[in-house]
């Protein structure tokens, strides 16, 4: 019975910014768990490479591309899904960008441009699927913060401004759609071996500052997301709500 609760079969979900990085890693854990799992990105060919090694495993996944900011190319995906009568189950708002640059030197369009992909394009899926899984009764969200949505850190102003933001649009989907079967929680990665933070990682005394200052003294693996989010995605969490997880070797919760 306990494993069974996470049991992810017959359930579709769609995760954006899934051809590589976190989504992707969260994309195979899901499909492990019994999801039929829709990739997105939009790059077309680097998805379809990335549907084809995850279908090649055994997994039941598919893509689609558009693009997270451009909101009438969203609203076409959906009505695709319509169409083949694809019911999104499980929405994973993950895709999104870095920019890093002092504000004093940050131009309005790098903020905007991070704004809307990192948070705009998460309230307008998140809108989108939670009208359909309005009219079905049930529906899980989940949004990826970062310990950014909680701490700063000097360059990345528009990453830390947009997740902190996602940590407050879950908490309001929460309260404006838990009344319609519909869970919206987010999980807050640390610093995770990702090809974002590759320049980071290169860089020796960045390297020793995240080892000593997160507790466990490493970074993070991608595919160590793979059983938060599946908890989130699955019956375990079914009364969890507006809440944000962080898996960050402990980062946020010591000075």
């Amino acid at each position: 019975m306990s494993t069974q609760l996470f049991d992810l079969s017959g359930r579709t979900a769609l995760i954006t910014g899934s051809s590589r990085g976190l989504g992707r890693a969260m994309a195979e854990g899901m499909a492990a768990a019994g999801a039929h799992v829709i990739l997105n990105g939009v790059n077309a060919a680097r998805l379809d490479e990335a549907v084809a090694e995850l279908q090649g495993k055994g997994l039941n996944v598919s893509a689609l591309a558009f693009d997270v900011t451009d909101e009438a190319a969203i609203k076409a995906a959906f009505a695709r899904l319509d169409a083949q009568g694809v019911a999104v189950d499980i929405l994973v708002n993950n895709a999104g960008i870095q920019f890093r640059k002092p504000m004093l030197e940050l131009e309005t369009a790098d903020w905007q441009r991070v704004i809307d992909a990192n948070l705009t394009s998460a309230f307008v899926i998140g809108r989108e699927a939670a009208r359909r899984m309005a009219s079905r009764g049930q529906g899980k969200i989940i949004n990826i913060g970062s310990l950014t949505s909680e701490l700063a850190r000097a360059t990345i102003a528009p990453y830390t401004v947009a997740k902190g933001g996602i940590k407050m649009l879950t908490k309001a989907m929460a309260a404006e759609w838990g009344a319609l079967g519909i869970q919206a929680n987010a999980i807050g990665p640390g610093y995770m071996v990702t090809d974002m933070n590759a320049a980071l990682i290169a860089n020796p005394d960045f390297d020793a500052w995240v080892k000593a200052r997160v507790p466990m003294r490493r970074w993070g693996q991608p595919d160590e997301l793979a059983g938060v989010v599946i908890f989130l995605a699955s019956r375990a969490s079914n009364y969890v709500s507006g809440q944000i997880i962080y898996a960050d070797g402990g980062m946020v919760s010591v000075l």
